[in-house]
């Protein structure tokens, strides 16, 4: 590497990037002046404040933190002016940057986004490629502008989405190519070999927030789309139905299923077939059978365990 260490300041917020932040700390090319992260948010049964993953692990690792309730901030802009870092390198901050604060480093900002770009723009780029049946996803590194995550990329890494993947396993395995990424192509791009190319205009998508309704199983939907949102909206928000009940119905959380074939004519949200192994449930296509469930205040149960207390005909 043909130029001394970049000075840097690192935002992020959540777990995700927590596992960039230790990278960065430990980048022999990288010499981080600042870590700036959301403020503590309440949490919990008892709602405390409690700060998140990045303000944690910066304190540990012994970097000055900053925690502005607005990234347009004046005071917190004019400190980033001061510092004047080389590099802003972010990951799951969760704010879009104003232009005045992508000026203000002499390379700009670099952005760690969990999608292959243009695919899946946005607040929930992971779970949104589970939900939509995507074959692959990866991480892309891309030079920031006032879009949202419109800017010029330097790079991609990828990796297919396996069938038992999760939002929370495909998570994990993003935030490692994440912080590949980082170590593979910014000492490239801060020596001047690398230039950042603009992204095509072809295939956009935007990932949207996740929201609680996101995670109510549509019976009329194939069991294949069904089972792809189980498992991008696991762990949050998770999944639901509804059992029938007087005076109102009952939700009922479905934490593990798998597909299977349907062999007799059913109403969607009909049970085919109850057994230890499962409850059967007709689909608009094929049959989905839940294998662990939960009611709503109560523990997490198999399927077995939860027949000894329940007969059901349909769910809604």
């Amino acid at each position: 590497m043909n130029f001394p260490s970049l000075r840097l300041v690192f935002m992020g917020t959540p777990e995700l990037a927590r596992t960039i932040l230790v990278a960065l700390a430990g980048a022999p090319w990288a010499r981080l002046e600042a870590v700036v992260s959301q403020p503590d948010r309440p949490a919990g049964r008892h709602l405390q404040p409690t700060p998140p993953p990045v303000k944690l692990e910066a304190e540990r690792l012994g970097y000055p933190v900053w925690q502005p309730l607005k990234a347009r901030d004046p005071q917190f802009l004019e400190q980033l002016r001061q510092l004047a870092p080389d590099l802003i390198v972010v990951a799951a901050y969760g704010q879009l940057l104003p232009a005045a604060l992508l000026e203000i480093p002499r390379l700009g900002c670099l952005n760690v986004h969990t999608s292959l770009l243009p695919r899946w723009r946005g607040a929930a780029p992971i779970q949104w490629a589970i939900a939509s049946g995507d074959s692959e996803t990866g991480v892309t590194l891309m030079k920031m502008d006032v879009g949202l995550d419109t800017g010029p990329t330097l790079g991609v890494l990828r990796t297919p989405i396996l069938a038992e993947d999760t939002s929370q396993t495909l998570h994990d395995r993003l935030a490692t190519l994440g912080a590949q990424v980082l170590m593979d192509l910014v000492p490239e791009y801060a020596a001047g070999n690398l230039l950042p190319q603009a992204q095509a205009s072809e295939g956009v998508t935007l990932a949207r927030k996740i929201t609680r309704e996101d995670g109510r199983l549509d019976w009329t939907q194939p069991s294949q789309v069904l089972l792809n949102r189980l498992h991008a909206f696991t762990p949050w928000p998770g999944s639901h139905c509804f059992l029938p009940a007087d005076p109102k119905p009952r939700l009922l959380k479905v934490h593990r299923a798998q597909k299977a074939p349907l062999t007799i004519s059913a109403r969607p949200g009909e049970i085919v077939s109850q057994s230890p192994a499962g409850l059967r449930v007709a689909c608009g296509e094929d049959a989905l059978v839940l294998t662990e469930v939960q009611m709503e205040g109560g523990r997490r149960l198999t399927a077995a365990e939860f027949l000894t207390g329940h007969s059901l005909t349909h769910l809604e």
